[in-house]
């Protein structure tokens, strides 16, 4: 039997390649010194796509520590990358860089990759197999998943998918805030509905509490385990196990909420737990014996002071030495934990098991992020190796049908259910939605708008071209046509287009996993939807450039495959967001 061929590199890794070994071609020649850092050599797309097809920096960031001019170290590198067959030309554009265009057999080339690789085109190894801890959603376990939690939900899912694409190994971590004065209100809120399951007329909620419908059953579940035992109790009897009963009930109804997305974490950790095992306590005692932690007093509020307030002496981390504005408590004055103590030790212990960290938060808790920094700094630093850590923050989402501000939901009490707008216009279109922006900006969530069938809803348009291209398999089939690759060399420059902007696929991949910006991908898949579409309408107006023409099988075959190969690059980039490609609208 004979050995496979190896499959192709993708084309931006391939030129990689070529761009080193053509280095490595004037080292040997004594034209370039040895041992240069090459890792700032970048093989890129020209900003302007009519300077050609490829570019790349090589000469401009190895020329000064080569003791060259960058033109210069550019004319011996052009004369290298010209040897290459799939270079037609290779120019020197401004001080030094070089722009490449290929030969049409080179992105030919391109599409067999692409078949050969399917689902793993676009696939990294970039991370090594480095661990990344990637903490999101974390709602207070207060309630159902609302829409204010929906989009880092998916923000965060999304990054771990495409860290993993991108070669990392990933954990989906949820912090249960199960320790502060929320599930105590949510657990006196509980007992309301216990005794309203044991037949008291409770009345109104009271102000303070927790009035949604989604109480009711836990309250039920409540009466059903301890019958009127703690009906007319004091607090004191009932409040412990009332809070652990009623949060397990909120994480149960939580991770249904996030399953309907497809969001499955693989750790929860809770704050009760961490508190309980004394991980504050170790984390502050060390930190003293560092001199990070301090006792001193806070910093007198700016402007007229309150009537109330007095100087308190309470445990300081140091966090101006690592960037911040002002020392910051970790615990208050009463000796609980601030959330901020907990947090640093919280850190400390997913770092342990991870080499690098990221946080998706709400863009409310922007004031926080500089002092969690500088604790992960410190609390890393401890074992001498200091473990990457940043904090996303994601905007709010205002919630509109047909431009006008939705209602809130009775099941909640005062908010709309993520399991309600899931319900109505169904996961893909809630997840690749909240991708359509960059998460720091502001966001609008139509309802009417998200499942509009219009070239200006991305989520429709990028759906639509995967179920185009599935509809002409079909009716190719139908008419005795089948992808085949044999004739790909009939392909013009229009249809290779597609395929230039399909290859970006790879690159943006690796890009976008050291960004830890999975939206850059949803990005990517809306311009080659629209490019996909516009050829499409080409042959609207000229039969000759349609998929299927019914008098040239050759070139019919060459097409559909090109097609198949652009459908998979969707789906590729669908399934690193999460989302299903539909193949029929």
């Amino acid at each position: 039997m004979s050995e496979q061929a190896p499959v192709a590199a993708p084309i931006f890794t391939a030129f990689a390649g070529h761009v080193a070994a053509a280095l490595d071609a004037l080292v040997a020649s004594g034209a370039l010194p040895d041992g240069l850092k090459r890792s700032v050599v970048t093989v890129e797309p020209p900003r302007d796509a009519s300077h050609g097809d490829l570019a790349t920096n090589a000469a401009m960031v190895l020329a000064k520590p080569a003791g060259t001019n960058p033109r210069a170290l550019a004319t011996a590198l052009v004369a290298e990358l010209e040897k290459l067959p799939q270079v037609e030309s290779a120019e020197i554009a401004g001080p030094g860089f070089i722009n490449m265009r290929l030969s049409a057999a080179a992105w030919v080339e391109e599409i067999r990759t692409i078949a050969a690789k399917a689902v793993d085109y676009g696939r990294s190894a970039m991370g090594g197999g480095s661990t990344v801890n990637v903490e999101y959603v974390s709602a207070n376990p207060t309630g159902p998943m609302h829409m204010g939690h929906c989009r880092g939900a998916v923000v965060g899912d999304a990054l771990a998918q495409l860290l993993e694409f991108a070669g990392h190994k990933v954990i989906r971590e949820y912090y249960v805030n199960d320790a502060g004065a929320q599930v105590q209100v949510l657990a006196r809120s509980a007992h309301v509905r216990y005794r309203e399951a044991l037949g008291e007329d409770v009345g109104e909620i009271p102000s303070g509490l927790y009035p949604g419908d989604y109480l009711i059953p836990v309250g039920k579940a409540l009466a059903q385990e301890f019958g009127d035992r703690f009906a007319t109790a004091p607090e004191s009897e009932w409040l412990a196990i009332f809070r652990v009963k009623a949060v397990a009930a909120m994480m149960d109804m939580i991770r249904a909420d996030l399953a309907l997305l497809g969001i499955k974490h693989d750790v929860f950790s809770s704050e009760a737990e961490l508190q309980a095992s004394g991980k504050p306590d170790e984390a502050e005692a060390w930190l003293r014996s560092q001199d990070l932690v301090y006792d001193g007093q806070l910093e007198a509020p700016k402007g007229k002071l309150p009537d109330d307030w007095e100087p308190v002496e309470l445990p300081l981390f140091r966090s101006t030495k690592f960037g911040d504005d002002q020392d910051r408590p970790i615990k208050k004055s009463d000796g609980t934990w601030t959330y901020f103590g907990a947090d640093l030790a919280y850190h400390y212990q997913k770092a342990q098991s991870a080499d690098a960290l990221v946080d998706i938060w709400g863009a409310d808790h922007a004031g926080t992020v500089k002092r969690i920094k500088a604790a992960v700094a410190a609390m890393t630093g401890r074992d001498g190796a200091e473990r990457p850590f940043e904090v996303k923050l994601v905007q709010m989402v205002a919630l509109l049908r047909n431009g006008e501000p939705v209602k809130m939901s009775k099941r909640s009490g005062n908010f709309v259910t993520l399991a309600e707008v899931v319900e109505e216009v169904g996961k893909e279109v809630v997840r690749f939605t909240m991708l359509t922006r960059k998460p720091e900006a502001q966001m609008d969530f139509d309802f009417a708008k998200v499942v509009e069938a219009s070239k200006d809803n991305p989520v429709f348009y990028v759906q639509y071209a995967h179920a185009r291209i599935c509809s002409t398999l079909r009716k190719a089939a139908g008419e005795g046509f089948a992808p085949d690759a044999a004739g790909l060399d009939l392909l013009g420059a229009e249809e290779l287009e597609l395929v230039k902007l399909a290859a970006h696929l790879p690159r943006l991949v690796e890009a976008a996993a050291v960004a830890r910006e999975p939206h850059r991908i949803a990005f990517f898949l809306g311009d080659l939807a629209a490019a996909f579409h516009s050829y499409w309408n080409v042959g609207n107006d000229r039969p000759d450039k349609r998929f299927i023409v019914s008098d040239n099988g050759t070139l019919t075959g060459a097409r559909l495959f090109l097609a198949q190969q652009i459908g998979q690059v969707l789906r590729n980039g669908l399934a690193i967001l999460g989302v299903t490609a539909v193949e029929e609208m």
